[in-house]
């Protein structure tokens, strides 16, 4: 494995690229650390200790813990995020949009072009959202040191520089560097929280807290596990074999091949939990917001409450908003029709399978009873870190629905174990993607240069979807 690690820096234009790579996102890691004027940063620390699992924790996320500490990039990458797809959406919606999109180099360009303008609208929206959020205090905390117009500009063109600046670095890593910039950008910001955690087990042990030395290796060998199964699920695919008829093309016979299509188990990769966490916490934000007002303040404040992280609602919605966008991410990616169609177009079919619609509904039928696995995956890794921390809340039901029967389940089913299961759900499928996609770049890159890959004997190592 070192011979293979050295084989990296042994070629010069390979070097170049993982040391732009990762001096770039040292840049990056450096600007994390610049606070944003006029914020009580002390005040702010206490305030995002209690939302976890909220939009504010949701957002802190993508940002690398930047919005906890609301420094210059405490936006990160979720403007980018939402603008790509919100494009990408209206590719499938707007025709002219979708023409634009098969034009090729061109169109894509002016579809770059217009995904950097909506991230700088929709940073400049979320900044002064933010700014006001602070000048008013939220949970009881004064926040702002000078509030008034003045801060509101101020962090409006702090945050958003920040985030075109975050951006640029992106485009700058994909396009000189190793791996999809905005990706390696988010794993980052996920990963350099690890010692902090490792941190926190050791006093959690040494200290005799809820689960003790033994309780914390079990979480370790769980961790595992999960990750284990991860990237057994990520690497997974099914393949249906494909057969072209032979063609007499002049005096050459061509085709006559076998080969098969390969149909990803979790073709969405992580985009059904953002958007199904992003759906959520929309009415979380409203209900927050609404909840003193005089008329429907009580009714906001209940809805806020339901929705919270460890209530059976949420719990529901969560797995329900997963398992629909598993479904409809992977309408927009993939559409069995045309694959049916160059199949037949090139002489293939599939045996025993007639050309045409038969195979198009064929391909269909096999794609949606692989996308429900993919689902159920996700929704088993994402429900994970919630049970945990704060278990499910079963004895909230209401009464026709028997949630006094559930008062004697044990304490760790009804309020978790307490236990910061550091690598969420959506953390969790984005560290172990991304590096697996990067990972095979780099591969990729010593095997064209005749070089040992890192994984000779067990084949490519299969990335993830990019943003």
């Amino acid at each position: 494995m070192f011979e293979k690690l050295a084989n990296i820096f042994r070629i010069p234009d390979l070097r170049k690229r993982v040391l732009f790579t990762l001096g770039l996102l040292a840049v990056y890691r450096i600007g994390g650390h610049l606070p944003t004027p006029g914020v009580d940063a002390a005040a702010l620390s206490r305030l995002m200790n209690n939302a976890g699992g909220g939009l504010l924790g949701f957002v802190d996320l993508f940002s690398g813990g930047n919005l906890r500490r609301l420094t210059i990039f405490a936006l990160g990458i979720m403007p980018y995020i939402t603008a790509s797809i919100i494009l990408q959406l209206l590719t499938v919606v707007y025709e002219p949009l979708r023409r634009l999109q098969q034009e090729g180099d061109l169109g894509r360009k002016k579809i770059t072009k217009w995904t950097r303008y909506l991230t700088v609208i929709l940073a400049a929206v979320q900044s002064t959202g933010i700014a006001t959020m602070l000048m008013k205090g939220v949970g009881g905390e004064q926040l702002v040191l000078n509030p008034g117009v003045g801060f509101v500009l101020m962090t409006v063109l702090t945050l958003t520089t920040g985030t075109t600046f975050i951006m640029w670095l992106g485009e700058q890593i994909t396009e000189r560097g190793i791996g999809n910039g905005m990706s390696l950008i988010i794993f980052t910001g996920i990963v350099v929280g690890l010692p902090r955690a490792v941190v926190e087990l050791y006093q959690k042990a040494s200290s005799g807290g809820a689960l003790g030395p033994i309780g914390i290796i079990l979480l370790l060998v769980a961790m595992v596990a999960v990750v284990a199964f991860i990237v057994f699920v990520e690497r997974s695919e099914r393949r249906i074999s494909v057969q072209y008829a032979k063609r007499v093309v002049g005096r050459k016979v061509l085709g006559g091949q076998s080969t098969h299509l390969p149909l990803r188990v979790n073709s969405g990769g992580v985009m059904p939990v953002i958007f199904a966490s992003s759906v959520l916490t929309l009415p979380q934000t409203i209900g927050y917001a609404l909840q003193n007002n005089k008329y429907f303040g009580p009714f906001f404040a209940g809805m806020s409450k339901a929705l919270g992280w460890g209530e059976p609602l949420h719990t529901f919605l969560y797995a329900v908003g997963i398992l629909f966008f598993a479904y409809f991410y992977v309408s927009i990616v993939f559409n069995p029709k045309d694959v049916s169609d160059n199949m037949q177009k090139y002489g293939g079919f599939i045996p025993g399978i007639r050309p045409g619609v038969r195979t198009s509904n064929y391909i269909n039928d096999v794609l949606t009873r692989i996308t429900l696995v993919g689902a159920l995956y996700l929704i088993v890794i994402s429900l994970i870190p919630e049970w945990m921390i704060a278990g499910i809340h079963l004895n909230n039901l209401p009464v026709w629905m028997g949630g006094s029967l559930f008062d004697k389940l044990p304490n760790w089913i009804l309020h978790g174990l307490n236990v910061n299961f550091y690598f969420g759900g959506t953390s969790l499928l984005i560290v172990v993607g991304v590096a697996m996609d990067t990972v095979n770049q780099i591969e990729s890159q010593l095997i064209m240069r005749h070089y040992e890959g890192f994984t000779p004997k067990s084949g490519r190592i299969r990335g993830r979807r990019a943003w």
